[in-house]
């Protein structure tokens, strides 16, 4: 498993904002490339978010499914990624002053990638994830009219 944390200079409403719109997250997501399709409904739980991920010419097309919702406080996906599997991603944010100490976990749930779970998989998961959070947070900071964030953690377990 892969955890990141950060502390954002906005507050969970503002943060919650964005990734309610699912449209939105080819900004922060690293390694989107484009947002396909999102359900109306995004992000109750069922709701889809269809996106091209990758590299340069090597591209895969990515499902994600919310499977829990506890609006402006907590959002659980499951990314499949054909025929690599899928993954568990979830983001909790908790109010910290009048900012958001946001909390990224990944882990894999099905597929090759639980048998390459751990170093260096692990490592190389939370730096991408650790870049989403960096992205996220400018743009929170941007909108929502503060200056920079604080902390970064990055964990491996």
């Amino acid at each position: 498993m892969a955890r990141n944390r950060r502390l954002i200079l906005s507050s969970p409403s503002e943060v919650w904002s964005l990734l309610s719109d699912g449209h939105r997250y080819g900004e922060w997501v690293t390694g989107t490339q484009q947002v396909l399709a999102a359900d109306a409904h995004w992000p109750q739980v069922g709701a889809r978010l269809q996106v091209r991920v990758g590299a340069g010419p090597f591209t895969l097309d990515d499902t994600c499914v919310v499977r829990i919702c506890d609006p402006g406080h907590r959002l659980e996906l499951e990314a499949q990624a054909r025929p690599f599997g899928a993954a568990r991603i979830a983001m909790k944010l908790i109010p910290w002053g009048d900012n958001t100490l946001f909390i990224l976990d990944w882990h894999p749930l099905r597929g090759p990638g639980t048998r390459m779970h751990g170093l260096p998989v692990d490592y190389i998961v939370a730096v991408r994830n650790g870049m989403m959070l960096t992205k996220l947070s400018r743009i929170a900071v941007r909108e929502h009219g503060r200056h920079g964030d604080r902390l970064t953690e990055n964990t491996r377990g």
